[in-house]
């Protein structure tokens, strides 16, 4: 048996907060495993002045429950990944070019990525052609792939890592460590940890995103 592949061309959606053709900044926010854009984006809201807010949907979705009535979006498996990754950076790339021909010339691009889509924010930021102003890594893992070299590429991007101290799927020290992970690499980031389990909690998150 051999294994091909081919390129295909597919429609991927995506919901916006505030209107592109004014805002001073865009934020893309990357949704974690198993959520759809548009409920991901309601924790957004209020924070829309100023800015446009953009939530891309991960290409991949399934049906949560037995009775097929719930369904969530993943960007990628470890099935073929190589391609999944490839794609996840070509579709947020070809979104920011569609974004740019409404938005205000030079406008700068944020990045915040929440659980899985920390490891997407931050595969894109090394890989993707798209200029970032910002990264945030809220709950979410720095990919193993990305090495010292890697990450020496963030050496000018400002990075924000985010942590509940109640997430059920890590605890302060794995904040720490990715903390270390990037200082090793020369990069500098601030840790914010706050009170709280795996979600976005509204306080921290309005302090980061206006850069508090």
């Amino acid at each position: 048996m051999e294994e091909r592949f081919i390129l295909v061309q597919r429609t991927a959606r995506y919901h916006v907060l505030g209107r592109i053709e004014a805002a001073q900044e865009l934020w893309v926010v990357l949704h974690g495993y198993g959520q759809l854009a548009r409920f991901f984006l309601n924790n957004f809201k209020g924070l829309e002045d100023g800015r446009c807010i953009i939530a891309p949907e991960g290409l991949s979705r399934f049906y949560l429950d037995e009775q097929n009535t719930r369904v969530g979006a993943t960007w990628m498996t470890r099935e073929d990944r190589l391609h999944e990754i490839d794609d996840q950076v070509s579709y947020l790339d070809a979104l920011c070019d569609e974004l740019r021909r409404s938005s205000l010339p030079g406008v700068k691009v944020n990045v915040l990525g929440f659980s899985q889509g920390a490891a997407t924010a931050s595969r894109w930021a090394i890989r993707g052609r798209t200029p970032l102003k910002r990264l945030v890594l809220w709950a979410g893992s720095i990919p193993p792939e990305l090495d010292r070299d890697a990450l020496a590429a963030w050496r000018s991007l400002p990075v924000d890592l985010v942590l509940g101290d109640q997430d059920e799927f890590a605890a302060p020290k794995d904040l720490n460590a990715q903390a270390q992970r990037l200082q090793g690499a020369g990069v500098a980031c601030n840790k914010h940890l706050f009170e709280g389990g795996h979600r976005l909690e509204p306080v921290t998150l309005r302090r980061v995103v206006e850069g508090h």
